[in-house]
């Protein structure tokens, strides 16, 4: 059957709406506290607002994703990644430092994926 109109997915639309109010109210929980508790522990119990961040970081696909790399070759060598969301497309070794403690490469992909959230809500991000 032909619609004289074009159809929309609408939850596809409330969904970006949705999004973009989770991330401003995310973006009011980055605080210099959250940042350093990060730092201190990347991994394990957090407090709300840094648990609130994480768990949004986590979710949705792979597509300009930031990961971590560990070069094979040396045994305390990591690199942050974004990945392409592109099954067997390889992934993008960013520009930055070399972290040579996994725990310093946790909080890196961290600011990193900060700097993203920023960046999203500047319209900085594609």
């Amino acid at each position: 059957m032909l619609y004289p109109f074009p159809l929309r997915d609408r939850q596809l639309e409330y969904y970006e709406w949705f999004d973009a109010r989770m991330r401003q109210r995310l973006l009011d929980l980055v605080t210099d506290e959250v940042v350093a508790e990060h730092q201190a522990k990347p991994l394990g119990q957090h407090s709300d607002a840094l648990d609130r961040l994480l768990n949004y970081f986590r979710r949705g696909g792979l597509a300009n994703k930031v990961g971590i790399l560990k070069d094979p070759g040396d045994r305390n060598s990591y690199r942050l990644v974004r990945f392409s969301g592109v099954r067997g497309a390889p992934a993008q070794v960013l520009d930055g430092p070399e972290y040579s403690d996994l725990n310093a490469a946790y909080h890196g992909a961290f600011l990193q994926r900060v700097g993203d959230l920023r960046a999203s809500l500047d319209g900085d991000l594609q």
